[in-house]
């Protein structure tokens, strides 16, 4: 099985498909590498498509040292595995948690980004320091829920949580499928990410300055029934100055499997208006 090394020593597992510009794909806090298949089924036609399984989630290493388990970690993983795979650029395109590792590495390392795509983004943040709080208050909750009851049990409270609800009622085969591979996950890998990253990750809003100078072209996707991301989503499309945003009708949070053709179709038209430096055409005086 591949596997990369992290600077910090962690064995992360990778997959590889087709050829041309690359794609590093980033997955959600309920995912691993292999939620992104329907993206790797239709971009590697014409891309380098590489995902992985972050630290935390098997085949990758789960480290049971919560000082393995950070923002920052997380985010130059993603170029551990760039540098492993000798891609000097690419888009990187990340959802949920990974949505906001996508965006710290645009903010770190823009030289490295083609593009980023933030979709689902901004579970937790608030302009509001009392939602902050209760939203980090709640994630340690998870946290201690998956190191108390097990993968199994929790994986089924997990997924069966409010912005899941549409595409448990419209996809359920997709949704089985889900939450199935959740179940496969580390409990332990679950219960240090959540309450050593999510639970004290910034916000997007303490973010603001850096997001105000964001320089690669991003692309902010959400599905309208997405509730915590709906509203960080425009927060983002208002405060970055390369950032489109795209909203989903009738949709929830896992809208990478659960609208996969629309979800494909907006990377596309981003990738081709990336690569072709024409992502800010209709804005001349922001070039």
């Amino acid at each position: 099985m591949p596997h990369i090394t992290t600077p910090d020593g962690i064995r992360l597992y990778y997959e590889e498909a087709g050829t041309g510009t690359p794609v590093v794909f980033v997955h959600e806090y309920a995912a691993d590498y292999r939620t992104w298949e329907p993206q790797l089924r239709y971009f590697a036609r014409a891309h380098h498509c590489v995902t992985y399984s972050q630290r935390g989630y098997p085949p990758s290493d789960v480290p049971d040292n919560a000082g393995k388990y950070s923002q920052n970690l997380f985010r130059d993983d993603v170029i551990a595995v760039m540098d492993a795979l000798k891609i000097d650029k690419a888009h990187i395109v990340g959802h949920s948690m990974g949505a906001a590792t996508a965006l710290h590495v645009g903010i770190q390392y823009p030289k490295r980004c083609i593009s980023v795509t933030a979709a689902g983004c901004g579970y937790g943040s608030s302009p509001d320091p009392k939602k902050v709080e209760e939203a980090r208050a709640a994630s340690r909750e998870t946290g201690k829920m998956f190191a108390d009851v097990g993968m199994e049990e929790a994986a089924r409270r997990y997924a069966d949580g409010p912005t899941r609800q549409a595409q448990k009622n419209k996809d359920p085969r997709g949704y089985a499928e889900f939450a199935k591979m959740l179940s496969e996950h580390s409990a332990t890998g679950h219960s240090l990410t959540m309450i050593g990253l999510q639970a004290k990750r910034p916000t997007l809003w303490e973010m603001e300055a850096d997001l105000k100078k964001f320089l690669p072209p991003l692309l902010v996707i959400v599905g309208d029934e997405d509730e915590w991301c709906v509203d960080a989503s425009i927060y983002l499309r208002r405060t970055v100055p390369t950032a489109g945003l795209m909203v989903i009708p009738r949709s929830g949070h896992t809208i990478t499997s659960e609208e996969p053709d629309k979800f494909n179709a907006a990377l596309e038209e981003l990738f081709a208006a990336a690569e072709g430096g024409r992502w800010l055409a209709h804005k001349p005086a922001a070039r």
